[in-house]
């Protein structure tokens, strides 16, 4: 392998390819595509239809398994070894098609926000040529599904985590904050009266879901709608936005 092609394709939605990304799936010799178990089959039937449709003549598929996260050292030192883990998942696969030049992944989103793709390629040894192809990230087909600005007129907004949110609270010194990677619903640790959410799951899709409103109204609905979304599917992907109330 010359290259890796980290190629960000958006919410699952193939009208989130670009073009630059459609000619990188097309110039590829090899896609590696992640097995997540039985349940979250869908993820990578959308991957192969995202490939199916950007060219007539498919480049070979190589497939790996997600190992398991362990969390007994800690959050921080389990995400690492995880991805030593995957790294050597990619590599595995990698060197069973040792013709390929040219590599790639479709990654969810975008390869720069909330993702990882970045720092297990830089674990491959030996090191090859990364490019990044940048995708529709969640929280911009979030807040087109929505219509609404992610900022207010001159204002900062913070991108943050469910865990960070659950453990430290309201970040200080800031009105706006989109919250990724929550599987807890970490709203319900907050003062629900004084913030407004714009809550969506599978964003883009055609399983699109919505909800909008003060929280302390629609906290419920949507803890119950993602439960309900998620035995459906066997799989979720949600993000949402919070605004103090009155900004």
């Amino acid at each position: 392998m010359t290259e890796l092609l980290l190629i960000g394709i958006g919410t699952g939605n193939p009208d989130h390819i670009t073009r630059e990304g459609i000619a990188a799936i097309r110039a590829a010799d090899l896609i590696l595509i992640p097995r997540k178990g039985a349940g979250k089959s869908d993820l990578a039937g959308l991957r192969e239809r995202i490939i199916a449709e950007a060219t007539d003549t498919p480049p070979q598929i190589a497939y790996f398994d997600i190992p398991a996260r362990r969390a007994e050292d800690g959050y921080l030192k389990g995400v690492d070894d995880w991805h030593d883990a995957i790294a050597l998942r990619w590599q595995a696969a990698i060197e069973e098609y040792p013709a390929a030049a040219r590599v790639a992944l479709l990654i969810w989103g975008d390869p720069s926000l909330y993702d990882s793709s970045l720092r297990i390629a830089a674990r491959l040894d030996p090191q090859p040529k990364v490019r990044v192809i940048p995708g529709i990230t969640a929280l911009q087909a979030l807040t087109a599904a929505h219509g609404i600005p992610v900022n207010e007129l001159g204002a900062p907004f913070l991108v943050t985590t469910g865990r960070r949110l659950r453990d430290e609270g309201w970040p200080p010194a800031t009105d706006t904050a989109s919250v990724m990677l929550d599987g807890e619903c970490s709203f319900q640790a907050l003062e629900m009266a004084d913030y407004h959410i714009w809550w969506g799951a599978y964003v883009g899709m055609e399983e699109q879901i919505l909800v909008a409103g003060p929280l302390d109204r629609v906290a419920s609905r949507i803890i119950e709608t993602r439960a309900r979304a998620r035995a459906d599917h066997g799989w979720i992907m949600d993000i949402y936005l919070l605004k103090k109330r009155g900004n």
